[in-house]
């Protein structure tokens, strides 16, 4: 690749939040890749039902990336998120706040689960779907040719070591069943770039890093204030930059370097032009961990008892491990050690703006 991606990176503060927002997205251009006489899908975030910090897509980032939409005289835009088999559409976003922030600025919630979805024969050559769904993959209808706008928030991950741009795809191309894709997550989410790229006019991220996730993402982490916004038009290039400034390094993560020698963007930030902020000296010491549903899967997938996933995962068996997620996560951390986290995060600036909406 000879052309240079800008990542635009900007500091921010709850009261200027929204203004920021606005500047970020002028700075990576974003009208460059976002057509206006093509509809868009905003692509919400939704990592867990209930609200945790860095966890989903934060509201001020929704409306911030809204407001400057709406300004700048886009139309025909439909906010969007899907299920998992451990996640609510609609209580996600009533516990994130996302209606109110949807109905001041006149748009429609459209669930994922209530369009139609149609077989999809990718152009590209892909390294893991046809492996994974032979009898054909499905994606959402009203994806095809309108522009996408990413809403990630900055964060890790313990089936991708981080997760952002390319993986917020992850919720919008592929059913509720795509916890059968954790066995090759990285050569997934390269598939589902490459999809984009086929039937997506324009696409964009904005990321939120206000509080980030470090620890075991992408629910039972712990945020951490850094007072970050980055965007971009090259989907590897700021997952990339993200990763850099969370401690890593991009090439080392599979997927970014997988991205980046298909040539589906650029991960190497030594060729990615940052506007905005210095990040030179920027380093988080993020180190991913994993929780124990996720040291599970990995166990039942990849390790010694991989002899049970036939049983386990596509089996009427599975619904055993869906109600162990849910325990764990939203009755036993949630309410124990995720509580104290929200209580911290609370008095906080940003936890104090979260109150307000």
């Amino acid at each position: 690749m000879t052309y240079q991606p800008i990542v635009a990176v900007l500091k921010t503060t709850p009261p200027t939040v929204l203004d920021d927002y606005q500047k970020l997205m002028h700075l990576a251009k974003y009208q460059k890749f976002i057509r206006k006489d093509k509809e868009t899908v905003l692509k919400l975030n939704l990592s867990w039902s209930m609200y945790y910090p860095a966890c989903s897509t934060e509201p001020w980032q929704l409306e911030g990336v809204l407001k400057t939409l709406q300004k700048d005289g886009y139309k025909n835009l439909h906010p969007v998120e899907n299920r998992t088999v451990v996640t609510d559409v609609w209580k996600g976003a009533k516990g994130n706040k996302w209606l109110p922030i949807l109905q001041k600025y006149g748009l429609k919630y459209e669930p994922l689960t209530e369009v139609e979805w149609v077989n999809y024969k990718p152009k590209a050559e892909m390294l893991a779907l046809d492996k994974i769904f032979p009898d054909g993959h499905k994606i959402p209808k009203m994806f095809m040719g309108k522009n996408v706008i990413h809403l990630p928030t900055m964060k890790v991950h313990g089936h991708s070591v981080i997760t952002g741009a390319i993986k917020n795809a992850f919720g919008g191309l592929i059913t509720k069943r795509r916890h059968h894709c954790h066995k090759m997550i990285h050569e997934v989410l390269v598939d589902l770039l490459a999809i984009q790229k086929e039937i997506h006019p324009g696409m964009f991220a904005v990321m939120d890093g206000t509080v980030a996730g470090d620890g075991a993402g992408p629910r039972t982490m712990i945020p951490k204030i850094k007072n970050y916004l980055l965007a971009s038009g090259d989907q590897v290039a700021i997952d990339a930059i993200s990763a850099k400034m969370m401690g890593y390094d991009p090439l080392k993560i599979k997927f970014i370097k997988l991205a980046h020698d298909r040539g589906l963007g650029m991960g190497d930030p030594r060729q990615i032009e940052i506007v905005g902020e210095d990040i030179s000296k920027v380093n988080f010491h993020f180190q991913t961990s994993r929780s124990p549903v996720i040291m599970g899967d990995k166990l039942f997938r990849f390790g010694a008892l991989k002899f049970v996933e036939p049983l386990l995962f596509h089996t009427p068996l599975f619904k055993l491990c869906v109600f162990g997620s849910e325990f764990y996560h939203d009755k036993l951390w949630y309410n124990t050690v995720g509580k104290r986290h929200i209580n911290k995060f609370m008095h906080t600036e940003w936890g104090k703006l979260w109150q307000k909406y």
